[in-house]
């Protein structure tokens, strides 16, 4: 099953992943489930490998959202993405994929050629979401459709992060301050 479509309606806030900016960042969005990751031979073959255990890790990111559980490390959208939005997280931190719900990453892993993941426990991870410039590429290159690209999810990211302005969101200017 690809991403949810409705995955922020669907799930709540499980992590926070920043970027060492200090300004930057994604939600890691839960509970995960176990999904076209956990059927690929190759991807079990890899945890095994490494004595890690194939989990439900979540989703990724808010406006440029990837589907862990459904992301089995092809790379297409590593590859497709003008802007390098998406970076190998191991080629960066080479940690069980859990670990990357509320870590701190500089954006200095690969992004730009597939073939250089560490191995098929490796994710496509949205480090620079904020830098998406709304082509679709990634969407409509990702096998298992792990990759979901929504602006209408910025509300999402704003209520969660607390900085959700309802006036704004309606369209209208506060009301002129009497004299």
């Amino acid at each position: 099953m690809p991403i949810d479509p409705d995955f922020p309606k669907n799930h709540e806030v499980i992590g926070k992943h920043n970027h060492s900016d200090g300004e930057h960042y994604h939600f890691v969005w839960g509970p995960g489930r176990t999904a076209e990751a956990a059927e690929k031979e190759e991807v079990k073959a890899a945890y095994a490998e490494r004595g890690e255990e194939l989990v439900p890790l979540g989703v990724h990111g808010t406006t440029i959202a990837v589907d862990w559980d459904s992301c089995f490390a092809d790379g297409a959208c590593i590859e497709a993405c003008p802007v390098q939005v998406f970076q190998w997280y191991r080629t960066e931190q080479d940690v069980p994929a859990i670990e990357m719900a509320n870590a701190t990453g500089e954006g200095i892993g690969e992004n730009s050629m597939k073939d250089v993941r560490k191995d098929f426990t490796d994710k496509s991870d949205p480090i620079r979401e904020h830098d998406c410039i709304w082509c679709m590429a990634c969407v409509s290159v990702c096998p298992p459709q792990a990759v979901k690209v929504d602006q209408g999810n910025l509300e999402y990211h704003e209520k969660s992060a607390g900085t959700f302005n309802e006036e704004l969101a309606k369209g209208s200017a506060p009301p002129p301050h009497a004299h």
